[in-house]
């Protein structure tokens, strides 16, 4: 047998006092009492105690009263037994300074099964568990800040598996079940289309975008949602010397629902304060408007029945002078009635100059049954909103079609609360044909009688009532919007539970006039 391959037993025996006495663990060998009959140099590095100083005394003089009475009856209770023990101590040193220590006790037993003495193995561990309680301590803080945190953090791996969540996304959870990170990844996946894929692959960091989600029987969820990525090295043993990075990506989510519903109410605020003004606007414009219409008649029939009447006398020859003065008369009259009606009609506003823009019907709709949303609850009116498969934009005047729709469904609440009993419902559709769309407002008021299809659309025409202050405006305003934009608003004469309002509009630029 080669020198490399010989049993133990044929190892000189020097040699293993050689490999104890130069080991770098601290060794100990005591008798079965644990005195100490031998240590080697590393042990008296790591104590502080020399050759001399330790031998004959028990391995006691290391322990530490820190080190709990139970963990020495658990060692002596296993070792007693013939079976090694290991675990940890606090020792303390020649100099009194204290340190952890990995121990290691075996029992070496004789031919006939007796202990004779014992083998002791301990390395200082003090900066090993320093450092171990340090990463513990870091942990735990940055657990407890990200608990903490007012958002929702997720950490995820590169297969979008939930490593680490705090507790505000548990809570996203029992809002919008299982994984929300997935449904909100999915949302910016779609939002965000090719941008998001390459940002994904390259593991570039997103900024806090919006996301919408629809929650079942629940208000619509808003969330700003942030993307970062960070990479970590390979712990594993194969990765010693061929390091391998993992990619993390950290899903932060803020729920914004409060704020959006905030904001939604303020924009739908402005629009009925601005919607108010147009209307009061536009119903200034119609009355002065109508009232010179109305004061024309009388004065071209004046102007008229002077005309007949200067005639009528210069053919009856020269004039008296009571003719005179009544023609002179006359003539002052209508011309001071001219200059009023002159003034009157300057009075008129000028139209408004709001800006052509391209707008969503479907969106213009949607803030209408907002806007008279309160008006639907108090009358009990059960709404039917069908919008467009598609896109329904168009070149127009957003307030002024707001202003339009906002009349038709105001006058179809009229009519239903003026009709006792009976079912009320609402309903309004938007189609899109070719080159126009269709707006349909449904109600199951009285309805329009045949014979008064084209004079409700007159100015000042009203089967209200004086006293109920309506002026008969409405209408007349909503035709001069529709016929604006190049479309027509009539009445469904086939319709007969109630009135169905029909609007087309023009898709094209060239139908809308500024």
């Amino acid at each position: 047998m080669s020198d490399q391959t010989q049993a133990p037993e044929n190892l000189p025996p020097h040699l293993f006092r050689q490999a104890v006495a130069q080991s770098a663990l601290a060794i100990s060998i005591t008798d079965a009492h644990a005195n100490i009959l031998y240590a080697n140099d590393a042990f008296s590095r790591i104590t502080g105690y020399g050759q001399e100083e330790i031998i004959g005394h028990n391995e006691s003089i290391l322990s530490y009263r820190v080190t709990p009475k139970l963990v020495y009856e658990t060692l002596w209770a296993q070792i007693q037994r013939q079976r090694p023990w290991n675990g940890l101590l606090v020792n303390k040193r020649k100099d009194g300074n204290r340190y952890l220590a990995d121990v290691t006790i075996t029992p070496v037993v004789n031919d006939q099964g007796e202990t004779t003495h014992f083998l002791g193995m301990h390395r200082d561990v003090t900066e090993v568990h320093r450092l171990e309680r340090q990463v513990q301590n870091q942990k735990t803080l940055i657990e407890s800040v990200v608990d903490a945190a007012q958002v929702a953090i997720v950490l995820l791996d590169e297969q979008e598996q939930v490593l680490l969540d705090n507790q505000e996304y548990k809570k996203l959870i029992g809002d919008l079940g299982k994984e929300p990170a997935a449904r909100l990844l999915a949302a910016l996946r779609i939002q965000m289309g090719d941008t998001f894929t390459r940002a994904y692959q390259k593991h570039k960091n997103i900024a806090a975008r919006e996301v919408q989600l629809e929650t079942p029987s629940k208000a619509t969820r808003w969330f700003s949602c942030a993307v970062s990525w960070f990479e970590e090295q390979d712990v594993g043993a194969d990765a010693f010397y061929e390091p391998t990075r993992r990619h993390y990506l950290l899903l932060t989510i803020q729920d914004i629902s409060e704020l959006k519903r905030q904001q939604e109410a303020l924009r739908i605020n402005s629009l009925r304060a601005l919607l108010a003004e147009q209307e009061r606007i536009q119903g200034l414009r119609e009355t002065l408007a109508g009232a010179v219409f109305q004061l024309e008649g009388p004065l071209n029939m004046l102007s008229a029945a002077t005309s007949m009447l200067e005639r009528r006398l210069s053919a009856q020859g020269a004039p008296s002078a009571a003719g005179d003065i009544s023609s002179s008369a006359l003539d002052e009259a209508i011309s001071k009635s001219r200059e009023a009606l002159e003034t009157l009609r300057a009075c008129i506003p000028d139209n408004d100059d709001e800006t052509l823009q391209l707008i969503d019907i479907n969106d213009v709709l949607v803030d209408v049954l907002k806007l008279a949303t309160a008006d639907l609850l108090s009358a009990g009116i059960v709404v039917e909103w069908s919008p467009a498969a598609q896109s329904a934009a168009l070149p127009a005047h957003p307030a002024q079609l707001t202003n339009l729709f906002k009349h038709l469904v105001a006058n179809a609440i009229e009519a239903m609360n003026e009709r006792r009993g009976g079912t009320r419902e609402l309903r309004i559709a938007c189609t899109v044909h070719g080159d126009h769309l269709d707006v349909t407002v449904e109600d199951t008021g009285p309805g329009v009688p045949d014979e008064m299809r084209y004079t409700v659309f007159q100015p000042f025409f009203t089967t209200k009532g004086a006293r109920k202050q309506h002026l008969g405006l409405g209408l007349a305003m909503a035709q001069e919007v529709v016929s604006r934009h190049g479309g027509t608003l009539d009445i469904d004469p086939d319709y007969r539970s109630g009135c169905r309002m029909r609007v087309q509009l023009p898709l094209t630029k060239g139908g809308s006039h500024v």
